[in-house]
C-alpha cells in the first residue's frame, strides 16, 4: 500500500546536529515495522509542494510541525482544502500532533495555543471508544507529547477516541468509528524518548519553562504505546484499502 507523507514541518538545525533526521522516516519505521507491503512517498508541503489529487496515494499521513494552524502561512489553507478533498474522496487520512490539529480545523473544529501551556513528556490518555481495528486496546494508552496547541472544539463528524484532563480531544476518529475516514492523535507515536528529551533540553528555558521541562524529562523512562499505534495505523490503512 502506497502512503503519502505530507511533511508540514522540518527538524530544526540544532536537533539535526544532535543526530535527529527528518520526520517522514520516523513514520516509515513506525508503520513499516508493524506490517509488510507499505511503500511511502514524502511531499514537502512546508516546502511548497502539493499532491496532484487525493488518489495520488492510497492513504495519507500529516506530520507534526512547529507551526500553528492559525499562522497564516501560504500552504495552510491549500492543505486544509486538500484534506477536505481527501475526506470527500474517502482517501484515508492519519494526522499526528499538527496533523491532528489541522484536520480538525479543516473539518470545522477549532485549534488554539492553549492557556494550559506546554504538554510535554509521557502523558496518559483515557480511551473513550474502542473500535475493533485498534486490537488490544485497553482503558488507556500512553504517548510522548510535545505541544502547546490543542483542539478545543471537536468537528461535528468526529468522535472522541481518547482524552485526558490536560487535552480533552487527544485522539479523534472521523465518520464511522469501525470504518473511519480519518484517525488523528495529539501525542507522537513516532517519537523516541531520546528525541523528546533533546527537544525539551534544547527548548528550556526560553520556550519550554524549566519546571515543566524537568518534569517532562522525568517521565521519559515510562513505557508508551508507540508500537501499538504503528499496528493500529497500519490496520486502519489496510482496512480502508480493502473497502475500496
Amino acid at each position: 500500500m502506497h502512503i503519502g507523507i505530507l511533511e508540514t514541518g522540518e527538524v530544526t538545525q540544532d536537533l539535526q546536529d544532535l543526530g535527529h533526521g527528518a520526520y517522514p522516516p520516523l513514520f516509515e519505521a513506525l508503520i513499516g515495522q508493524s506490517a509488510e507491503g507499505f511503500t511511502f512517498e514524502t511531499i514537502s508541503v512546508v516546502g511548497g509542494a502539493f499532491p496532484t489529487s487525493p488518489t495520488q496515494c492510497e492513504g495519507w499521513i500529516v506530520t507534526g510541525s512547529r507551526h500553528g494552524v492559525y499562522d497564516g502561512l501560504p500552504w495552510i489553507e491549500p492543505l486544509m482544502q486538500f484534506l477536505r478533498d481527501c475526506m470527500a474522496a474517502r482517501a484515508p487520512l492519519a494526522g499526528i500532533c499538527f496533523g491532528h490539529q489541522i484536520i480538525a480545523e479543516a473539518m470545522g473544529g477549532k485549534v488554539v495555543k492553549s492557556d494550559r501551556g506546554w504538554g510535554v513528556g509521557v502523558h496518559a490518555y483515557e480511551v473513550k471508544a474502542q473500535p475493533s481495528w485498534m486490537t488490544g486496546l485497553g482503558q488507556m494508552f500512553a504517548g510522548r507529547a510535545v505541544h502547546q496547541d490543542q483542539v478545543i472544539e471537536r468537528p461535528e463528524n468526529a468522535t472522541v477516541l481518547a482524552s485526558s484532563a490536560f487535552c480533552e480531544y487527544a485522539a479523534l476518529v472521523y465518520g464511522d468509528v469501525e470504518a473511519p475516514a480519518a484517525i488523528t492523535v495529539q501525542p507522537h507515536p513516532e517519537f523516541s524518548a531520546e528525541f523528546v528529551a533533546d527537544i525539551v533540553r534544547t527548548r528550556m528555558p526560553d520556550v519550554i519553562p524549566e519546571d515543566r521541562g524537568q518534569a517532562a524529562l522525568a517521565t521519559l523512562s515510562q513505557p508508551v504505546h508507540n508500537a501499538e499505534w504503528g499496528t493500529w495505523l497500519a490496520r486502519f490503512f489496510l482496512d480502508a484499502k480493502d473497502r475500496v
